[in-house]
């Protein structure tokens, strides 16, 4: 298997996508912070000292997705069709579980601005609240979905 950000000389480069068909893409990436009970509450109970915890992060990573390129040298800047955050609050973990959808149309596709928005708003949640627990776990990012392009569909845990 060629990795297509190295040309012959193994040199780093951005993939020419200039040829490749335009086609709708989409893609779903997860994470989890993980904290103490204590910590959750003030998230599900509205005391947080900086504000609303699951709206700022929402918003970082609407935000992120939409400047991926700006972060990650090689990704193209790509106009974003839609992004989403959902972030729920799981007491089992205990913690807050994200995920975030990213659509285009286009010639390449979205899972880099996907984890970008799961990561950022993770990072958000975290820097929040860290001022009453340091020791939370940003855990489990990875991309569930995605879907368009000449390589398909994949989901996580689902073998072709």
């Amino acid at each position: 298997m060629q990795l297509t950000h190295f040309d012959a000389a193994g040199h780093a480069h951005m993939v020419d996508v200039s040829d490749k068909p335009v086609t709708p893409r989409i893609a779903i990436a997860e994470a989890v912070v993980r904290m103490q009970a204590k910590t959750l509450a003030l998230v599900t109970e509205g005391r947080a000292k900086k504000g609303d915890v699951l709206a700022v992060a929402r918003l970082a990573g609407i935000m992120a997705a939409k400047r991926t390129a700006d972060l990650v040298p090689l990704c193209h800047p790509l106009p974003l069709t839609h992004a989403a955050l959902d972030l729920d609050t799981d007491p089992a973990l205990p913690g807050v579980r994200i995920r975030a959808t990213v659509q285009t149309t286009g010639t390449t596709g979205v899972e880099m601005e996907a984890l970008t928005a799961a990561t950022v708003a993770a990072l958000t949640v975290y820097d929040m609240l860290k001022a009453v627990e340091k020791s939370m776990v940003i855990d489990a990012v990875h991309l569930r979905v995605k879907d368009g392009g000449k390589s398909g569909r994949y989901e996580a845990g689902v073998t072709p």
